[in-house]
């Protein structure tokens, strides 16, 4: 039996539903699943296990039998803590079955299957009684089914069945509440993940601006949360305006409501400055008093501690305002947080609304200008970054002659305003998106170019020679961009569009960029090598039966590829030189036989090889080069810079999915690679040598 499943295809830039093994979707939710992470995360599951002892105490003293419930139990590893902290019986869901299959595997293998029962079910269907899943309703309720927004996995819903049909009137509940906690912040960094900023252009004559549509300006964005490892935001990316307040609490001890609602706190401005973000995160306390406490705070809202945890399945939230505005120290302001059952947002209003209320009416921001659909958080952030841009306005001025006829391929990009603010006498652009189209019309538009750059809804194939006014192109231009591409070598797919225009392009067109390169690095992760490592005992508990089963999926397909990561988010260190591994010529036509390398990369650095990183750079000219990874490594322990508009590839080499394969001091990495034309994709593999 063959399933379908939606996968870009990097030959054609588009998304194609593939047919593969019946398998396949079991195995990918599994081997990119998060029960790793959360496994190594060893000061939440401390917390958690301080907080079930204490809840389990307190239900003993009452002279009760504790009866738990434990909703989405995973490995089963909290029922496990339950039990051995001394409660009579518990009920563990988990509605994910193969997950619930090794839960029930992982409670028998540590001696705990008389006193844990596995309910493989959604906990909205759990039923209570003689014939039920449950015999009778808990008095202690453990839950983790939190994500970064901490709402944004149905927690309220699932709370609130179980407080209506699960659980006892004024049961223990672990974690006991849930603060979230919110930060006003003036930064241009996180501004320009979310507005496009004027681009400035030197042309022979004067300077020309790039400035956005009015409708990009006055457009709310999205309610979608922006989920970063806040941490490794440097302290002078922002600017503080406001003390860190808390925006509401929820007490998962009583009933809790899943319906709409907002919570609005006054505060007093810090400092003079223009509000654009909210920071945002949350904090669980294990117990009613609040002495066992699990954080999310970033660094600077938590001085005290020397090294703040690192997880990768909780981090922090960046909210935009609809718009930025001036606040002024002194004068109190309005923050409102709203929130439905599975998101957030916010919004900041200067007065009170007549009879002395804030303005509780707050319908989910809906981005009206389509910029906010058609480009993600990095891609704005890319297209603000005006060092780039200088970048690409030195190439075309290399390239550019008054004749030039420009044919532009890539999504949604700024280039053909470059190109023809630089001097080219005609410039097309190829969108095969509506809605990219209509959001460059906009942009255009405003910028007075609407008759002066055309615009061709098309893919590249095609195309025929009136679309271009029957005139031949003799400079083709692109980023490379797609919103397809996932890892950094499905930027290719411009490579196939330039082999499908061939025919319209004159014999000396120049190509730009000429060429892109593949480079790899090995490195040393300080934390994500946590995310595929295996677990084996955590906290006294057997969980080898779950670092089985993933490794298992990994197997199936995963841990033969590379998978993407915006590296600026994690910490490394360089264990060998970058070294370019596949060139790719786009002044040829794409060719029909694989390229393909093999090689060895020697480390000069001590230190655990984590994974082979790898990066797209592009030649733009013969001197003029982008790269989409590293930036430079910064000092002699070989810290990382990386660029923060692109996700880097990284495969995990063995000594993170199987330790006891660790080599104590290897000396180099075997590596082959090949690139097939016909799939677009990067086949690879690495050995460690000793």
């Amino acid at each position: 039996m063959k399933v379908f499943c939606g996968r870009a295809n990097p030959t054609t830039g588009a998304v194609e539903w593939l047919e593969e093994d019946e398998n396949y979707d079991y195995h990918q939710e599994i081997a990119r699943s998060c029960y790793a992470d959360m496994l190594h995360d060893k000061d939440r599951n401390v917390k958690y296990y301080q907080g079930i002892c204490a809840a389990v105490s307190r239900v003993k003293k009452r002279g009760e039998s504790a009866t738990v419930l434990d909703i989405g139990t995973g490995t089963g590893l909290l029922s496990m803590m339950a039990v051995t902290a001394g409660a009579d019986f518990c009920y563990a869901i988990e509605v994910f079955k193969p997950m619930a299959n090794a839960a029930e595997k992982i409670v028998e293998k540590n001696g705990f299957g008389d006193k844990i029962k596995i309910i493989n079910k959604h906990s909205t269907e759990v039923t209570v009684g003689p014939d039920g899943d449950m015999q009778c309703r808990a008095n202690i309720l453990i839950t983790e089914l939190f994500d970064t927004e901490l709402i944004g996995e149905g927690a309220l819903p699932s709370y609130e069945h179980a407080h209506r049909y699960l659980v006892q009137e004024g049961c223990e509940a672990v974690p006991h509440r849930a603060t979230v906690y919110a930060q006003l912040v003036e930064s241009k960094r996180m501004w320009s993940w979310n507005k496009l900023f004027p681009i400035h252009v030197p042309t022979e004559d004067d300077e020309k601006i790039i400035v956005s549509p009015s409708e990009m300006e006055d457009c709310p964005g999205t309610s979608s949360v922006y989920d970063i490892q806040l941490n490794q935001i440097p302290w002078n990316d922002f600017t503080i305006l406001s003390d860190v307040m808390i925006m509401f609490s929820v007490d998962f001890s009583k009933q809790v409501s899943s319906a709409s609602t907002s919570h609005t706190v006054q505060l007093e401005p810090i400092k003079d400055g223009m509000a654009q973000v909210v920071l945002s995160w949350w904090d669980i306390d294990m117990d009613p008093v609040g002495t066992i406490k699990c954080t999310m705070a970033p660094y600077w809202a938590q001085p005290t501690m020397n090294d703040v945890p690192w997880r990768d399945h909780w981090m922090q939230c960046v909210y935009f305002l609809p718009n930025e505005d001036p606040v002024v120290l002194g004068q109190h302001v309005y923050l409102t947080a709203y929130r439905d059952d599975y998101s957030m947002w916010y919004k900041l209003q200067k007065t009170r609304h007549e009879g002395g209320k804030v303005d509780v009416r707050g319908e989910s921001p809906l981005c009206s200008c389509q910029a906010h659909l058609l480009w993600n958080r990095p891609r704005f952030g890319e297209l603000n970054d005006q060092n780039r841009t200088d970048q690409y306005i030195q190439a075309l001025k290399k390239v550019l002659k008054s004749d030039s006829v420009c044919l532009c391929i890539s999504d949604g990009s700024l280039l053909p305003v470059l190109a023809h603010y630089l001097g080219a006498e005609q410039v097309f652009m190829l969108e095969n998106s509506a809605v990219s189209h209509c959001l460059m019309k906009k942009i255009f538009k405003a910028n007075h170019l609407a008759d002066k750059i055309k615009i061709i809804e098309k893919h590249p194939e095609s195309l025929i020679p009136s679309d271009l006014e029957n005139r031949k192109v003799s400079v083709l231009i692109g980023e490379p961009f797609f919103t397809t591409s996932l890892l950094p070598w499905h930027n290719l797919y411009y490579w196939y569009a330039r082999t499908a225009v061939v025919s319209h392009l004159t014999n000396n067109v120049t190509i730009l960029p000429q060429s892109a390169s593949l480079q790899m690095m090995i490195v040393e992760f300080k934390d994500l090598w946590r995310i595929r490592s295996p677990c084996g005992n955590c906290e006294g508990f057997d969980v080898h039966i779950m670092d089985d089963m993933v490794k298992n999926s990994l197997d199936f397909r995963e841990s033969k590829e590379a998978e993407p990561h915006p590296l600026w988010e994690y910490p490394c260190r360089s264990l060998s030189n970058p070294l370019e591994v596949l060139t790719f010529d786009f002044r040829q036509t794409v060719p029909q036989e694989t390229i393909s390398v093999e090689g060895s990369v020697n480390l000069l650095r001590t230190g655990k090889s984590h994974a082979a990183v790898l990066w797209m750079e592009y030649h733009l000219t013969a001197d003029i080069s982008v790269s989409a990874g590293l930036v430079q490594t910064s000092n002699e322990k070989g810290n990382c810079q990386w660029n923060p508009h692109s996700k880097q590839a990284v495969y995990f080499l063995s000594c993170v999915t199987e330790p006891e394969s660790l080599i104590d001091s290897p000396c180099a990495v075997r590596y082959s690679l090949s690139f097939n034309p016909k799939a677009g994709e990067v086949v690879m593999d690495f050995k460690i040598l000793s």
